[in-house]
């Protein structure tokens, strides 16, 4: 059975101190969590080393960083590399986040370089995807998001590819007022596994997680998650609050 993740997205939100204060809440509680299902934590990169051991006193829950450059090192004031990431001994980073490439354009190509980076430091992507509002009501979805998956990952081989992780947000349905139903989830999930299936074969297409990034809640966690082909979620606001992120954790299948 391919990995069920429960991703925190913390964004630039928290302190420190409310950063561990929800860490140990979510900690102290029950977590159904094993080798086949992982909570993941991404938070600001300040807060990393102590978040992450924080959470090493539990088995298959992780801490993320939310983003790394696509260059190993120089003269790039404020960024931060895979390689200083692999030094703290990271495992996951989020790469490709809708709200990177809207606000700072980051394009298909760079991506490409960064999962690269990431591979070449033994970092796994958590790689998002998804299309804005103006793509959804156009009913060019499907060959949207196939671009960015075609263009940012098939030049990985098979065996990279295997176990990969990718998170699907309808950007359309985040703070528009918009809701996206479980179906439309699954549908898309489902295009995505397809297309990954058609270049790489269904073996590698199954081993895939694709986590969903659309609002997720406690409320509609277990509905969302019971979907074939949605492997968890890459959570927002939600994973803000500890009752809340402990059921979403809960809820995987």
């Amino acid at each position: 059975m391919r990995k069920q993740i429960a991703a925190a997205n913390w964004k630039m939100n928290l302190t420190l101190e409310q950063g561990e204060t929800l860490i140990d809440e979510i900690l102290s509680s029950p977590l159904n969590v094993n080798e086949d299902k992982l909570a993941v934590f991404a938070v600001p990169f300040p807060y990393l080393i102590n978040v992450k051991n924080k959470l090493a006193v539990k088995k298959n829950v992780f801490a993320a960083a939310q983003n790394c450059y696509n260059k190993k090192s120089g003269a790039y004031t404020g960024e931060v590399s895979a390689e200083m990431l692999k030094s703290i001994g990271l495992q996951y980073v989020v790469l490709g986040h809708s709200e990177r490439r809207e606000y700072f354009n980051e394009s298909n190509a760079m991506l490409a370089e960064k999962v690269n980076i990431c591979f070449e430091n033994g970092l796994q992507p958590i790689f998002c995807c998804g299309e804005p509002l103006s793509i959804r009501e156009a009913g060019t979805q499907n060959s949207y998001v196939e671009t960015q998956l075609k263009e940012s990952l098939f030049h990985l081989t098979a065996d990279q590819l295997k176990g990969f992780v990718i998170a699907y947000e309808p950007i359309w349905a985040i703070g528009t007022g918009k809701t996206a139903s479980s179906d439309q989830a699954q549908e898309m999930h489902a295009h995505i596994r397809s297309v990954l299936a058609a270049q790489y074969g269904n073996a590698v297409a199954d081993s895939i997680s694709i986590l969903y990034g659309g609002s997720v809640k406690a409320a509609n966690a277990k509905e969302i998650f019971g979907k074939p082909d949605v492997d968890g979620g890459l959570v927002g606001g939600a994973s803000l609050v500890a009752a809340e992120f402990t059921t979403i954790i809960n809820s995987l299948k």
